[in-house]
């Protein structure tokens, strides 16, 4: 078996020899943010929009980058062709970098910047079979506005819904309201409106979720920003989630709750169609 190559601090290393400290700061205090793109037609998805959230998380935890934009995505692309990666996902994460264990941090600090590829979960132009999904709580930090590897949390809540037989978990928060998928957006469909949270520190702000609302537009269907809870998603005519490593999956079941026939609506089937069709317009170009 031919062994993954990853990208590690400006190498191109077997993954067996990819090392990082046990200081390094990403391990001891997940003081680390990250991002996961798609990988299709052997090509980046959204992945200036994937740049703009991870300079926005570095800027919010006051952490630089030692990778400009166009260093990143030559590496990233470089990094696709030696593994010969056609269709899955593209992990990408920076650390704040190493120094004896310590609560603060200063300017001394040298980034760890790793990547590697993935498989695909589903194919990308096959049909999207409907997924299940498990509801848990939402004990998460304050602060899931930022991408970092502080995911102890969706760990609980994804491990807990696969242990109900579900794909996904649906996160709820103590005062009832959905906030977003273990690991993906959630979306709901009524009376051809498509309901999502609005954009706060409460969810991340999901790459794919973004792109696929502006193909909703397209289709004239009205959006409707606004919390909900579970009982308006159990009465949906159709529920999807999205995220980059599955684009916009169908939801057929909630806990015990078939959503309309448990099929893949047709609503869903023409956004993750069009979805797909935007994606491949605008796969970055390298200068």
């Amino acid at each position: 078996m031919v062994e993954r190559i990853v990208f590690l601090n400006g190498e191109f290393i077997p993954e067996g020899e990819a090392t990082v400290p046990i200081f390094d700061r990403g391990l001891l205090f997940a003081d680390s943010v990250y991002e996961g793109f798609g990988i299709l037609d052997s090509q980046l998805v959204d992945f200036d929009y994937h740049m703009d959230r991870l300079d926005r998380s570095l800027g919010e935890l006051n952490m630089p980058s030692t990778m400009s934009r166009e260093e990143m995505l030559s590496a990233l692309m470089k990094l696709i062709e030696m593994n010969g990666a056609v269709e899955g996902f593209m992990y990408l994460q920076v650390t704040r970098g190493s120094g004896d264990r310590s609560y603060l941090y200063n300017d001394s600090y040298v980034p760890n910047i790793f990547a590697f590829t993935q498989g695909e979960k589903f194919a990308a132009d096959a049909p999207a079979q409907p997924v299940a999904l498990a509801t848990t709580p939402d004990i998460r930090w304050a602060r899931r506005d930022i991408k970092t590897t502080n995911l102890l949390g969706q760990v609980m809540a994804k491990q807990a819904a696969h242990l109900a037989g579900a794909y996904e978990a649906l996160m709820i928060a103590p005062d009832g309201i959905v906030t977003e998928a273990g690991s993906s957006s959630f979306f709901f469909i009524k009376d051809r409106e498509i309901y999502v949270k609005p954009v706060t520190n409460d969810i991340l702000h999901g790459i794919t979720r973004q792109t696929m609302l502006r193909v909703a537009e397209t289709f004239q269907l009205r959006i409707r920003e606004e919390n909900y809870t579970l009982d308006q998603v159990l009465e949906a005519d159709e529920a999807f989630i999205t995220a980059s490593s599955i684009y916009v999956l169908p939801v057929g079941r909630i806990d015990n709750t078939v959503i309309a026939d448990g099929e893949a609506g047709p609503i869903t089937k023409s956004l993750r169609s069009a979805y797909l069709e935007l994606a491949r317009k605008e796969f970055p170009k390298i200068a």
